[in-house]
This record gives C-alpha cells, sequence and structure tokens, in this order.
C-alpha cells in the first residue's frame, strides 16, 4: 500500500473512533462562519462535551461506508462540519440552533439522532425540543403544583373542624 492511502486510512480510521458511541452526529454547513463566531461556537460545544471537526466529505464518505451512518453520505456535498455528541441526542443540534439564531450563515445538512436519520429541517425541529432535565423539571412542576393544591385544600378542612 502507498504511504498517501495508508496516511488516509489512518485519518478514516480515526473519524470512525470518534463515532464510536456517538449518540448523534449533526452534519452542517458552516460556510461563511466568521473566525470569531466559529470560535464562540466552538468553546459553546466544547463545554458541552461533543466534538466539532471539519472533514473533508471524501473521508467522511469512507468513514459512514459500512456503518449505520451510511444514509448520511448522501448530504456530503459542499463544506460539511461535523457535531458528534456522546450525551445528550439533542445537545448538538440545540447548541447550534441557538446560534444559527444570530448567525445565519449556519444551516443544517442532516443528523443521525438516537438511531434515527433526519434532514437538515427535522434536525432543526429536533433542536426545538427542550433538553430533557427542563423537560423533567417541567413534569415535576405540573405534578407537584395540583399536589400542593390538594394539601393546602385539606389543612384548611383540618383547621375548620379544629377551630
Amino acid at each position: 500500500m502507498s504511504k498517501k492511502i495508508e496516511e488516509k486510512k489512518k485519518i478514516v480510521d480515526g473519524i470512525r473512533k470518534n463515532f464510536e458511541g456517538a449518540v448523534s452526529i449533526v452534519l452542517i454547513n458552516a460556510r461563511g462562519l466568521k473566525a470569531d463566531e466559529e470560535t464562540q461556537l466552538r468553546k459553546e460545544l466544547r463545554e458541552a462535551k461533543i466534538i466539532f471537526k471539519v472533514y473533508k466529505n471524501t473521508m467522511l464518505k469512507f468513514a459512514f461506508d459500512d456503518s449505520e451512518f451510511k444514509n448520511l453520505s448522501e448530504y456530503l456535498s459542499g463544506p460539511t462540519t461535523v457535531a458528534i455528541s456522546y450525551d445528550d441526542a439533542t445537545s448538538a443540534a440545540r447548541i447550534i440552533n441557538k446560534f444559527m439564531k444570530e448567525n445565519e450563515n449556519l444551516e443544517f445538512k442532516a443528523g443521525f439522532i438516537s438511531g434515527n436519520f433526519y434532514n437538515g429541517e427535522e434536525v432543526k425541529a429536533i433542536a426545538n425540543i427542550p433538553s430533557r432535565e427542563e423537560l423533567l423539571s417541567k413534569l415535576l412542576g405540573s405534578i407537584k403544583s395540583p399536589m400542593a393544591s390538594f394539601a393546602r385544600v385539606i389543612k384548611a378542612i383540618a383547621d375548620k373542624k379544629v377551630a
């Protein structure tokens, strides 16, 4: 094997290694993003423990081949940046979507989130779903409110009987 092919194989293997254990992979087009904007986005993603990398489309295609992410290959045209999350399936899409509201130079291409493939519009819709923690706190709040009201009514009845 030539040295160049061996080097490319190492790159593809490295990309595949980054995909291991990922709960989501989001492909975006970051064309036109200014350096300071990209730095800010990278910082926010890094804080959320999300890998954010630019790869050549051909290397990504080889990495996607013979993997569960194969369907993402059809979205590999033009500049492609990849956000890989290992903990929260929607966190990468949420952070990028929040950033998109201030920077129109970003657009979702596609994503693999919790075992399903989504096009760019679908990824954007998923990005608007609140995080698991937010949903749980809303659920607990809605459960707690009626119970607190019920407890106040019972206490008022008990106080009335005592008086």
